[in-house]
């Protein structure tokens, strides 16, 4: 199958720090090249690939100091797209609804991963004008906002499976917190829990420009206590190590995560996780397997007393039979089949009608 997937430009792919959407397309990518499909990556110019690299800018544009607009190079990505859009056999999108207007009009299949938040109230309309655009879900709760958007599937998030794995000759000796620093993931109550629980909690996380008052504000100060040890940014060499050497994941997120890359990460490595009950936390935590599911900080504290009956083998193995990328990238090939036999009747209709274009009316 002929494939394109089209990248945000913020981060390389994968990127080379942190970076959810740009690295989940890395691992897609990848998978389906492994599984022998000829695949078309349409990223940042920096970006890493096995597959064909069609470089819509230069360099990422968090690295790119000489762009005011982003709107701009993804706009221009979108009609390079666009000129192509006959190449491909499906073309997958994972730039939320920007898609949509252009390509509802363009007879090469089309779908799109929605991986941020729908929890918005101006994003009803446009899912209300573009309701046959088929998108895709990372979770069955992100869905909640748009019940009546065009799903097509739900497909989880993979990780390649040698890429983090369980390091035994690490022991397990301190809380972890993982990811970005900003009020919704709520790094100041995984300090709490890690007080409450006396033990020593280790952040790596990196602090976007729009939260670097909150960073300074808030949570800087909470670094000078003597159990928190804040490390920044890590790249993904260093996952292994510092997860393994975990005795669980903390996860105080504070809003309707869509996924939650972390929690699998962190699973990946055989270390369980402590999440709060939000979002997809309840999907990808199975309570007493792979970690805990807790409602506040004080049940959270509890359920690190708890953690000695978990088995890190076990949680490895949930990872391995349920996140994997080549399972994820299993699944979209299902969507890809899918939509591709459904628009061969519309591609009909239209030769048929005597205005074979490439068009259709969605």
């Amino acid at each position: 199958m002929r494939i394109a997937q089209i990248s945000p430009l913020a981060e390389a792919v994968p990127p080379a720090l942190y970076g959810g959407t740009e690295r989940v397309v890395s691992y897609l990518t990848e998978a389906l090249v492994d599984l022998g499909h000829d695949v078309t990556l349409f990223a940042s110019g920096d970006s890493q690939t096995r597959a064909h690299l069609a470089a819509a800018w230069p360099r990422s544009l968090r690295l790119d100091q000489s762009v005011c607009d982003p709107l701009a190079p993804h706009l221009a990505m979108l009609e390079h797209v666009r000129r192509r859009a006959h190449e491909f056999d499906v073309l997958h999108f994972h730039l939320s609804y920007l898609p949509f207007p252009v390509f509802s009009q363009v007879g090469t299949p089309f779908v799109t991963t929605l991986h941020g938040r729908l929890d918005l109230p101006e994003l009803r309309p446009v899912f209300e004008l573009f309701s046959r655009a088929p998108v895709v879900s990372i979770s069955d709760s992100q869905r909640a906002p748009l019940p009546a958007a065009n799903w097509v599937d739900t497909v989880y998030h993979g990780v390649p499976a040698d890429l983090l794995t369980p390091q035994p000759h690490v022991q397990p000796t301190y809380l972890a917190f993982l990811g970005r620093i900003s009020p919704e993931k709520r790094v100041d109550l995984a300090v709490q829990i890690a007080a409450r629980a006396n033990l020593p909690l280790k952040i790596a996380a990196k602090v976007d420009k729009a939260d670097e008052a909150y960073f300074r504000n808030v949570i800087e100060p909470l670094l000078a206590q003597p159990h928190v040890d804040f490390l920044g940014e890590i790249n993904e060499a260093e996952k292994p190590r510092f997860l393994s050497g975990a005795v669980a994941l903390l996860f105080p997120i504070d809003w309707p995560e869509p996924f939650g890359l972390a929690m699998i990460e962190a699973m990946a490595c055989g270390t369980p996780v402590i999440a709060f009950r939000r979002g997809s936390v309840p999907e990808v935590i199975e309570h007493g397997v792979t970690g805990y599911i807790a409602d506040d900080v004080d049940g959270a504290a509890d359920a690190v007393a708890q953690l000695a009956i978990l088995s890190r083998t076990e949680v490895r193995a949930q990872f391995e039979s349920r996140f994997t990328s080549r399972t994820m990238a299993l699944r979209y090939l299902d969507v890809y089949a899918g939509l591709t036999a459904a628009s061969r009747p519309l591609l009909r209709a239209v030769a048929g009608s005597g205005g074979h274009d490439g068009t259709f009316d969605p």
